[in-house]
């Protein structure tokens, strides 16, 4: 059974009967993803946490009046969206990917396993370059880049996500790379 369908079929007996089973399937199936998008996003995994906890909460509401959804994913990922532009609106806190990217070397650890940290040290390094050169875009090019790569969706589930064509989302997705690449170019990576 396709991923489409099955998903299909659990919304159905979500919205039918109630059926929390179904809708734990989903949970499971979709969680790690949320989760992922939205710690991309904020600065804690506390954070992160509640507000994965809470797009899930309101995708449950919101299966329970009866709307028709056309995608489960592109909901959750529209409510988790919104949820973070309420979080910042809210704490008008500022995102720190720097943080998350920190890694410690320990002076007590073999020359290999030194070896090994330093490749992560390089890696880190790079995401962190690619993060601040984020923070940069407007938020519109941060989302699809982050839905695009980070979530690997497809341009038609991005168009459901942020209400645009996929046409548009193409346009949107071909500007903010070229607008990434230009800033990396610019801080030399």
């Amino acid at each position: 059974m396709s991923s489409k369908l099955r998903d299909k079929y659990l919304l159905y007996r979500i919205q039918t009967k109630r059926d929390a089973q179904a809708y734990g399937e989903l949970y499971d199936t979709y969680v790690a993803g949320i989760y992922r998008f939205i710690s991309f996003k904020v600065s804690s995994k506390e954070e992160a946490q509640d507000l994965t906890s809470e797009t899930f909460l309101r995708a449950w509401h919101y299966l329970l009046e009866s709307r028709d959804v056309a995608s489960f994913s592109a909901l959750l990922y529209r409510i988790a969206r919104n949820l973070v532009i309420d979080h910042y609106r809210s704490r008008r806190a500022t995102v720190s990917l720097d943080e998350q990217l920190e890694i410690d070397i320990d002076e007590n650890t073999s020359p290999t396993d030194k070896g090994e940290q330093i490749k992560m040290l390089d890696i880190n390094l790079e995401a962190s370059a690619v993060a601040t050169a984020m923070k940069q875009l407007k938020e519109e090019y941060r989302d699809i880049l982050t839905l695009r790569y980070i979530e690997e969706l497809s341009t038609a589930e991005i168009a459901e996500i942020v209400d645009k064509t996929s046409v548009h989302v193409r346009v949107l997705l071909h500007r903010a790379t070229n607008a990434l690449k230009a800033l990396l170019e610019k801080n030399e990576i």
